[in-house]
């Protein structure tokens, strides 16, 4: 059987990927919320929004804008976290997690 390769990141790493899918998850809640829980209670909201029924307003534009919007966000937000990740930090980290040492039997 083989073994789990070891874990590679450093902590920092590993706290960015944890932020990481914590973005992922509101989004993904946030997507659920609009694509299936408004649309399961559309028929109930019936008022008008920009003189179109709202039902019909979510489903024809309120839902795309709102992935648009996801999309952008996200985007935005995970440069903001790699400019974060490259920034003069992270070169006082890197040296705190040297490279492993080569093997020294291996012949050059």
């Amino acid at each position: 059987m083989r073994k789990a390769p070891p874990d590679r990141l450093t902590p920092r790493e590993r706290r960015a990927w944890r932020h990481n899918l914590r973005w992922i998850a509101a989004l993904l809640a946030v997507w659920f919320v609009v694509s299936f829980v408004i649309s399961w209670f559309a028929r109930e909201l019936r008022f008008d929004f920009f003189g179109w029924p709202f039902s019909f307003w979510v489903a024809a534009q309120g839902a795309l804008i709102i992935y648009v919007l996801m999309a952008a966000l996200y985007a935005w937000h995970m440069n903001r976290v790699d400019r974060d990740m490259d920034g003069p930090d992270a070169d006082a980290e890197a040296d705190l997690h040297p490279a492993p040492p080569a093997d020294p039997d291996k012949k050059r």
